[in-house]
């Protein structure tokens, strides 16, 4: 095959990908929530543990950004030939789930922070957070599965530089 199948610099964009799905998925989720149940442990210091759910929530979302970057890394060997193509779909999947856990990251921290400070006047609305935050939670699920077959394809691009 051509040489220019294979350039050097291909094994550049994995890496991305693999920056891309890691990095800032739950961070403003975490952020936002976090500072929601420090308001409220000053008045109601025994709702804090069930108050904890939007940052447990957005926590998975970083899992989701580990698991495709463990998984594109798997796939990244600099030392040998890797395909551009090979590169273009980590970076692929790499953004889809880092922007999707961007959008989850933060719709997880707008509904945890108003709902955990509703939550000290009225405890009834803790149903309702649980299911907005499963609806912001899957946001962040479909970039995971879009990420995850994207990563399929780059098995049939082994052995084109050979």
């Amino acid at each position: 095959m051509p040489a220019e199948l294979c350039p050097p610099y291909a094994p550049f964009f994995g890496f991305a990908g693999v920056a891309s799905a890691v990095t800032l998925g739950a961070a403003f989720g975490t952020a936002k929530a976090g500072i929601a149940i420090a308001g409220l442990g000053t008045f109601k210091p025994e709702l804090i543990m069930k108050s904890l759910v939007p940052v447990v929530m957005a926590g998975i979302i970083a899992v989701y950004g580990l698991v495709v970057s463990v998984l594109i890394a798997g796939n990244l060997n600099p030392s040998k030939d890797y395909p551009l193509a090979a590169g273009f779909i980590h970076l692929g999947a790499g953004i889809s789930c880092g922007m999707t856990g961007i959008a989850a990251g933060y719709a997880i921290g707008l509904v945890g922070d108003s709902c955990v400070r509703a939550y000290v006047h009225e405890q009834r609305i803790f149903v309702s957070m649980i299911l907005i935050l499963i609806f912001a939670e899957v946001l962040g699920l479909y970039g995971l599965i879009v990420a995850l077959l994207m990563n399929t394809r780059v098995t049939g691009l082994v052995g084109v530089c050979d």
